[in-house]
């Protein structure tokens, strides 16, 4: 969707045309929810938090001047709710990089009780474990790797949706890439060959702890095949593995059609 033919939905929408509210909140949930199940990681979660998000738009759109791109403001309100809410504060795990290191240690498998080459398990797990280290990560600092290391947002743009000064983004990017790339290079076989974790060992202690599921989590369907990220992560520069594990997500498509629901709370409002 052409930036244009946001402005113009938005227009339509500030004027109580239903169906392009509709159109709308579809077109801010496929941009939204990718950043809300990397902040919190778990689908459901990241699902509750992405409708609140949505039901702030719908109340605030009457705000929205044009003085920036709609996405952009878009952006704003996620990464304010996504950093301030009490939901989300509450929500929120402190995990550090030396506990999930020796989290991730702990029960793996020998050669011999190794999983079989399940691509579809082990690309559940692969990035379920690359998203649980943003989590060791405080949340600012999170918010910026999402922003320009995943995403790669331009600087100025990224600082100007966490309303914080580019100086101040680009210390807390370097700060936080720093600490993802020294953690991956030292603890994920998918970076480097030579660390203790693979995830043909940690996959058996994954499923038994319930980590992750006997079937995939349905928005991680489209994500990279687990064959074809570690050529890529072979293939790579080390400086940048970490955050090609990082964007070889996929698209994070919300397994929720937040559309109908969200007008239907909003008319309940009224």
């Amino acid at each position: 969707m052409m930036t244009a033919e946001i402005e113009d939905i938005v227009l339509k929408a500030n004027t109580g045309d239903a169906p392009a509210l509709e159109e709308l909140v579809r077109h801010c949930q496929n941009k939204l929810y990718p950043l809300a199940r990397r902040m919190v990681v778990d689908p459901e979660s990241a699902t509750d938090a992405t409708q609140e998000i949505l039901i702030l738009i719908i109340t605030k759109l009457a705000t929205f001047r044009g003085e920036s791109k709609f996405d952009t403001w878009a952006y704003k309100v996620a990464f304010n709710y996504l950093l301030t809410a009490r939901k989300m504060l509450e929500r929120e795990r402190n995990i550090t990089f030396s506990d999930f290191g020796d989290d991730l240690i702990a029960g793996l498998a020998d050669d011999t009780n190794a999983a079989p080459d399940d691509h579809i398990m082990l690309n559940e797990l692969r990035v379920t474990c690359t998203m649980a280290m943003l989590l060791c990560l405080d949340p600012n600092h999170r918010a910026c790797y999402i922003l320009g290391e995943i995403l790669e947002f331009e600087h100025r743009l990224s600082a100007d949706i966490l309303q914080i000064e580019p100086a101040n983004f680009r210390k807390r990017l370097s700060r936080a890439r720093q600490d993802v790339t020294n953690f991956a290079k030292n603890a994920c076989g998918l970076a480097n060959e030579n660390a203790a974790c693979h995830c043909k060992k940690r996959l058996p202690i994954a499923v038994e702890l319930g980590r992750i599921g006997s079937q995939p989590s349905g928005d991680l369907l489209e994500a990279p095949n687990f064959k074809a990220v570690k050529e890529l992560a072979t293939n790579t520069n080390k400086a940048l593995v970490a955050a090609k594990l990082q964007q070889a997500t996929g698209p994070l498509v919300p397994q929720k059609d937040f559309a109908k629901n969200i007008l239907r709370l909003v008319e309940q409002q009224v």
